[in-house]
């Protein structure tokens, strides 16, 4: 840190990530963090989606969750909009996230061919 102004905007663009990640009845946007989507490069897909999502300013929580079953689809990411299906993308990149964000959770237009399944709850 070279000054106070530098300290300020790492703490705002902190708390921005902060409030990206918390839970709640927004659209989210779910990356599989278990131990095979992370040897997948869950991580890199993680950090594109909170970025994506910030710098657009999108009000979208961003979270993680553990197994849900699709190993062989690796890194995958669900996207979960209020009163729509759950949409599972597997096999994503880092280049394919800007799509799923850009065209399904802006636009509202699933991706169909990077869905690995469909969960009606």
């Amino acid at each position: 840190m070279k000054s106070l102004e530098e300290l300020k905007e790492l703490r705002e663009r902190f708390q921005k990530d902060l409030r990206v990640r918390k839970a709640s009845d927004k659209p989210k946007v779910i990356v599989g963090m278990d131990s095979c989507g992370i040897d997948a490069g869950a991580r890199e897909i993680l950090k594109k989606a909170l970025t994506e999502i910030s710098q657009r300013d999108l009000d979208v929580v961003v979270t993680q969750t553990a197994c849900i079953g699709e190993c062989d689809n690796e890194p995958t990411v669900t996207v979960d909009l209020p009163n729509e299906p759950k949409i599972v993308y597997g096999d994503v990149t880092v280049d394919k996230v800007e799509k799923i964000i850009v065209d399904h959770v802006v636009e509202g237009n699933i991706v169909k061919d990077l869905v690995v399944a469909e969960l009606n709850e």
